[in-house]
């Protein structure tokens, strides 16, 4: 009789095995007839792999349904992972964000040519509203938007180079920097000095951009920051490290900003 897994391990070793064959998850979960999140739901062990399912992983992934339920299978295949595997090891895939200057430049104009009036939109804001286009646009679409890399820091995601753009930007006269107070408390902002290029945006990317600032722009430094604070991507992510776009794909609501069709067995 075989070893008795847990859902969580049976998770582990197929995100184990998956990573070894280079498989993204939209690739393995089309390769066994299943959609995307309900993969991500085996792999956090969340959800019950029935047996055909199982049958289509393991000629997918090349391993024998009989060594699989050993409790040594991980050793025999050289993928044993740490004992506490985390979130980010388990959804690591080749995707690697490279940042696009002149769309990230275009973003950032947008966002405080729509903003910039608003007293709340200090350098805090501005940063979580920066974060929320690019990771809810890699969210529904899978690709990157700016490219930007964002860095987990106590106050919340922060894109990295930033001040080296707004630097560019305001020796080219792209925008201009002010010191102010907001409620008694100092604040950094930036006004537009010319319009975005809009003709460098797809819709797909107005339209995320305009919901995040919809939704967001009028919050406090404050609430915005605690409200980053409980996204996943952000969350399980250690302090000072990158944090990971793919970890998108693990949120849930109110977070998720991606409509999901198939209902999830328990």
């Amino acid at each position: 009789m075989g070893y008795e897994l847990s859902k969580k391990e049976i998770g582990e070793r197929i995100a184990s095995l998956r990573l070894k064959k280079s498989f993204s998850q939209e690739d393995l979960a089309k390769s066994i007839s299943i959609s995307r999140p309900s993969l991500t739901q085996i792999e956090l062990g969340n959800r019950v792999v029935s047996l055909s399912e199982m049958q289509r992983l393991s000629m997918v992934l090349g391993f024998s349904l009989d060594d699989f339920m050993t409790k040594d299978f991980l050793t025999y295949q050289s993928l044993k992972l740490p004992e506490e595997t985390t979130d980010d090891a388990i959804v690591e895939r080749i995707s690697v964000p490279i940042l696009n200057i002149n769309k990230f430049k275009n973003v950032l104009l947008y966002i405080l040519e729509r903003c910039a009036g608003k007293p709340n939109v200090g350098e805090t804001v501005l940063y979580k509203l920066l974060y929320f286009s690019d990771f809810n646009y890699y969210e529904l679409y899978e690709e990157h938007l700016t490219g930007a890399k964002y860095k987990k820091l106590p106050y919340g995601p922060v894109p990295q180079k930033l001040d080296s753009i707004i630097n560019q930007m305001i020796d080219a006269n792209q925008l201009q920097r002010i010191k102010t107070e907001y409620k008694g408390f100092p604040q950094k902002r930036y006004l537009p000095m010319e319009k975005a290029d809009l003709t460098t945006f797809k819709a797909s990317e107005k339209d995320v951009i305009d919901k995040v600032i919809e939704q967001m722009s009028d919050w406090s430094a404050t609430a915005i920051s605690d409200y980053s604070h409980k996204d996943l991507p952000w969350e399980v992510t250690e302090e000072g490290k990158d944090i990971s776009y793919n970890l998108a794909f693990y949120r849930e609501l109110p977070y998720s900003v991606r409509v999901y069709d198939e209902e999830e067995n328990d």
